[in-house]
């Protein structure tokens, strides 16, 4: 808890506007909670309101990883302005889509029904890929400078940053399938809350761990390198031994997904 009070505080001074934005996405996952439990409105097999409630804690954890690591860059206070701006704003309007979707009880992704819907979703992407330049921008910044951390935990997060672009890479493999399942229709049998598909290939699975990688993969360098006494060449063989492990996880799922396997069969 004290390590989250830490990341709420230090967001909150370095730039209240994205702390607004992460706080409001947060606020957008009691409301969905709201709306799932007095709206019974189904689309593809799940509650309207499951969906944008997911996005929104995904994003405001998003919104607030970035906001914190982006202080352990060497940049200038302009520089950092310019980059929370990008990507908190960015994340507002993505979130907005999805729950005012949600809200119409019509899907937000691969939705092109109507000209109003496709062009949304075709914002969407847009918005998406302004993000996914955020990402290869921090793995380049990671790369070239030495941040204001331990070189062990600097290693977690380059890795991490390595991880969500894939994660994001498996996203755009989505949309050129136009769905999420493979071998199957979305909307059918999945698991609770999740619905993962328990009967064929689904991409979530990959995309869903590729993008909390940013916090897995850091987080776990924290922790040994506090809790492991040993020297920082094996600290770092550590952190890149499981960062390449987590990899090899994601990896696997997106390749069971291909084939048309569900990630647990029910």
């Amino acid at each position: 808890m004290r390590g989250l009070k830490h990341v709420l505080q230090t967001v909150r001074k370095e730039s209240p506007i994205l702390y607004g934005i992460a706080m409001f996405h947060f606020i957008l996952v009691a409301l969905c909670f709201v709306g799932w439990m007095v709206d019974d409105r189904m689309l593809t097999g799940l509650n309207i309101w499951v969906k944008p409630m997911k996005f929104s804690l995904s994003g405001g954890i998003y919104v607030l990883t970035s906001g914190f690591l982006i202080t352990l860059y060497p940049f200038s206070r302009r520089k950092k302005n310019i980059v929370n701006t990008i990507i908190s704003w960015t994340m507002l309007l993505e979130i907005c889509i999805v729950v005012f979707q949600a809200a119409r009880g019509v899907r937000s992704h691969y939705n092109q029904s109507s000209l109003f819907d496709g062009i949304l979703f075709g914002s969407m992407g847009v918005l998406i890929s302004i993000i996914v330049l955020t990402m290869v921008f921090f793995i380049v910044e990671t790369i070239r400078l030495r941040l204001n951390t331990s070189r062990p935990v600097q290693w977690g997060i380059l890795l991490g940053w390595l991880v969500v672009l894939f994660g994001s890479w498996v996203g755009g493999q989505m949309i050129g399938q136009m769905s999420h399942n493979v071998g199957v229709p979305d909307g059918g049998e999945g698991l609770p809350l999740i619905n993962w598909s328990t009967i064929a290939g689904d991409l979530r699975v990959a995309h869903f761990f590729g993008l909390h990688g940013i916090q897995i993969i850091p987080l776990f360098a924290v922790v040994l390198t506090k809790k492991w006494n040993a020297p920082k060449l094996a600290k770092n063989l550590g952190i890149l031994f499981f960062g390449l492990l987590y990899a090899a996880w994601i990896g696997f799922t997106f390749y069971q997904a291909k084939q048309g396997m569900p990630l647990i069969r029910l």
